[in-house]
């Protein structure tokens, strides 16, 4: 299997070195991929692999994931994300309306942001970004502890011996995942540290609960004010319910979202999951051109 050759490239944003991949040739016209949570932005290389289009493909590592710098605190803020997405954008396209994709964590931002800035956006590719359950204000107290008890313990995440073994990790979690391109993912998913071993690019704060509610309505708003036409993507065995609330709930409550925007296409993806872009990427990669040539 060959891979379309990238290139890296690492910028201060905020005060955070941000590393940034590129695919393409500079100056064809500009596709930005955002990753999710977990993730490198290494992970839309497939889908990158099978768009037939001349582009450039912009895809960073956010704040604390991959080879962009950690925060170097305790906890991760998902304002900043947006902010960053800002810097990020006026670096690289200061004067023109933007295609923007967001997977899940990366879903949730460009959303997000596509209705706090809609100038900016030309089309927007929302891939599962569906956004979590609501929060209840009698939540609250449980929240609040639940965060700070989680301060007290350093988290960490699982080393691995080699690189195959990440790799074996990646399609025990997505078994649609072939070897070739699990092993592709395991070296922009992990480096080895001193000890010989291989860690997971990603800070293991993000695995803390954090102590900010989840305030649907105050996403709907941003929803709603998104001008751009948005393409809704979703996997037929997806398990974005998971953090929806249960299937059913969940069903419903994402079509009462979807209905915020204006101007939406959705579709479906047979025999995929929620790393649509690893198990269906020569799919995806028509649905997104298709759509951007609307």
């Amino acid at each position: 299997m060959t891979f379309t050759s990238s290139r890296s490239e690492f910028l201060t944003i905020r005060g955070l070195r941000c590393h940034v991949r590129h695919w393409g040739r500079d100056g064809a016209p500009k596709i930005f991929m955002l990753h999710g949570w977990m993730d490198v932005g290494a992970s839309f290389q497939f889908v990158v692999d099978a768009l037939q289009g001349d582009w450039h493909v912009i895809a960073p590592d956010w704040r604390g994931f991959g080879l962009s710098q950690r925060c170097g605190g305790d906890t991760y803020w998902f304002p900043d994300y947006l902010a960053d997405l800002d810097a990020i954008l006026r670096h690289y396209s200061p004067d023109e309306a933007v295609n923007l994709l967001g997977h899940s964590m990366g879903g949730n931002v460009v959303g997000l942001y596509a209705g706090a800035r809609p100038e900016r956006i030309r089309k927007l590719i929302n891939l599962e970004g569906g956004g979590l359950r609501s929060s209840k204000p009698e939540q609250a107290p449980g929240r609040y502890a639940k965060w700070m008890d989680a301060l007290l313990e350093q988290p960490e995440l699982r080393n691995y011996p080699s690189q195959a073994a990440v790799a074996a990790r990646l399609q025990k979690t997505n078994p649609r995942l072939g070897d070739e391109r699990a092993a592709f993912l395991a070296q922009h998913w992990s480096a080895q540290n001193d000890a010989g071993e291989w860690e997971i690019l990603g800070d293991p704060a993000h695995k803390q609960p954090g102590p900010l509610p989840y305030h649907v309505e105050d996403i709907m708003a941003c929803w709603s004010a998104i001008t751009a036409p948005v393409l809704w993507v979703e996997a037929e065995q997806t398990n974005m319910w998971t953090w929806m609330g249960g299937e059913q709930e969940g069903r419903a409550e994402l079509e009462r979202r979807l209905a915020h925007l204006r101007d939406l296409e959705c579709k479906v993806l047979a025999d995929a999951g929620h790393m649509l872009h690893h198990d269906q990427p020569e799919e995806l990669a028509h649905l997104i051109e298709a759509f951007l040539a609307r």
